[in-house]
């Protein structure tokens, strides 16, 4: 066995074989390089993959983007919006971006290089009929509840109401000349002893009571009168008792 070495590689070739010179019928046992393997560095790691720039990345290189932070501030302020809403003109940045005082952004937003976005649409229509349906006792059952009822609608807050209410009408009332200050103070002190449970209730017993306070006074009239009357009789009568008590007594002295 012979060694022979060949462009640095290193070949086991029968020595019976390399002495005759026969070719392409050696057998190869070993190979053994040198060099470093492709896309490896010195140390033996792999070296990082070298990106190629592209048709793309060339197109844009020389595009460097513009802060327009300011000229939207500025037309935001002129066109009386918010920043949000002010649209630039991407084809015109330039001649946008040297716009610096207020003054040249008005000219701009008179050319049309500056808009004012219009109001986004958002429709109240479906919340008005959701609203007018629970007005008349809709989508409010047992099911959409959530909370205690007093969590709900506070007890303190409809007794406030209801005194309130109760309260305008007795003072409203009592300005009119439909009540005088006697009935209107009975009437305080009942509605705070939670009398009324609303203001139809109490306008009837504000009826009733006038209309009993007037059938007392007629009745007092009456027996009035008929007191008078019974009086004026039994003054008659005592006149005529004296009258005749005095015929006779003057019959008894003649």
């Amino acid at each position: 066995m012979a060694w022979h070495k060949c462009n640095s590689l290193s070949i086991s070739i029968p020595s019976y074989q390399a002495a005759a010179g026969a070719k392409n019928k050696f057998h190869v046992t070993e190979y053994v390089s040198n060099r470093p393997a492709p896309n490896s560095s010195p140390s033996g790691f792999p070296r990082p993959v070298q990106r190629t720039s592209s048709a793309n990345d060339r197109r844009y290189a020389d595009i460097k983007m513009v802060n327009l932070r300011t000229q939207k501030r500025l037309a935001a302020s002129v066109v009386g919006c918010g920043k949000r809403k002010i649209w630039l003109d991407p084809n015109e940045m330039t001649e946008i971006s040297n716009a610096n005082s207020r003054q040249t952004i008005r000219k701009l937003v008179s050319d049309g290089l500056i808009i004012k976005k219009p109001v986004t649409m958002h429709s109240r229509a479906r919340a008005r009929e959701l609203t007018a349906a629970r007005r008349i006792g809709r989508h409010r059952g047992l099911g959409k509840r959530k909370g205690t009822k007093d969590a709900r609608m506070p007890s303190q807050v409809l007794w406030m109401r209801r005194m309130r209410v109760l309260r305008r009408l007795l003072v409203r009332y009592r300005a009119a000349g439909k009540i005088d200050k006697h009935l209107y103070h009975e009437l305080y002190h009942l509605s705070k002893g939670n009398t009324f449970k609303h203001k139809r209730a109490l306008v009837e017993h504000i009826q009733k009571a006038k209309a009993e306070r007037q059938r007392e006074r007629v009745l007092k009239e009456e027996m009035d009168a008929k007191r008078a009357k019974n009086k004026a009789l039994r003054e008659r009568r005592a006149e005529r008792v004296e009258a005749k008590r005095n015929a006779m007594a003057g019959e008894a002295q003649e």
